[in-house]
């Protein structure tokens, strides 16, 4: 069976109707409408006693328990097939889906607190918005053009917030993100503030277009 926008559209109302959807359709979604690279990742599980977290990788001292790719499987590429998706999803029953940074999009990382309220402002001002994530940590992700993270430097300097004590980072070539729906360190689930769409998900905004307030509300939130 091939991949078709109307086929992921019919099969996650399907999916809603039973209150989730499958793993595969999650990653056939990300692959084929939003054109991005799957990766699974481990997870993370409660250690014995009420240990810390333990992680599906297997490795005693696992530096990030449940949030690194699952370095001896391959990830799923950009535009694969339903089939092939759900092909290579069984191959990793239960794995995390992870999204490789720096190919179609950088991330900007905020506060949370500091990402809802620059969200807000973003939206009033009618500025073009890529898809926004918040971690269970509390951390607010926002897609921006691939390149960003070998450009922050030099657009904080010339917005004048190079001096500045910001709580903001940017993940760019070889770094992931968890997706959602996926938990991230058995802290619980990722989730959209701004879900991806047909419009966004491929063309996420040069950071200079949401930087200076992602840097305000950051630097406000820092200060309170």
């Amino acid at each position: 069976m091939g991949f078709t926008i109307g086929g992921i559209r019919e099969m996650r109302s399907g999916s809603r109707r039973r209150g989730r959807a499958s793993e595969s359709t999650t990653v056939a979604e990300y692959t084929g409408l939003w054109g991005w690279d799957v990766v699974p990742g481990a997870r993370a599980t409660r250690g014995t006693g009420g240990s810390r977290n333990e992680c599906s990788c297997g490795a005693a001292d696992c530096p990030a328990p449940g949030a690194h790719p699952l370095g001896f499987v391959p990830g799923v590429p950009a535009g694969a097939t339903l089939d092939a998706a759900a092909a290579a999803w069984e191959e990793v029953p239960g794995a995390a889906v992870l999204l490789p940074v720096g190919r179609s999009f950088d991330v900007l990382e905020v506060a949370e607190y500091a990402g809802r309220h620059a969200l807000v402002r973003l939206e009033r001002m009618g500025l073009p918005l890529g898809p926004v994530a918040v971690t269970p940590h509390g951390r607010a992700q926002f897609f921006v053009a691939p390149g960003t993270e070998a450009e922050l430097p030099e657009l904080l300097y010339r917005m004048g917030w190079d001096d500045a004590d910001l709580d903001l980072r940017c993940l760019g070539k070889g770094d992931h993100i968890t997706a959602p729906p996926s938990d991230l360190g058995g802290l619980g689930p990722v989730r959209w503030l701004r879900p991806p769409t047909l419009d966004t998900a491929g063309r996420p905004p040069h950071a200079r277009l949401v930087l200076g307030t992602l840097a305000y509300a950051s630097h406000r939130a820092g200060a309170l």
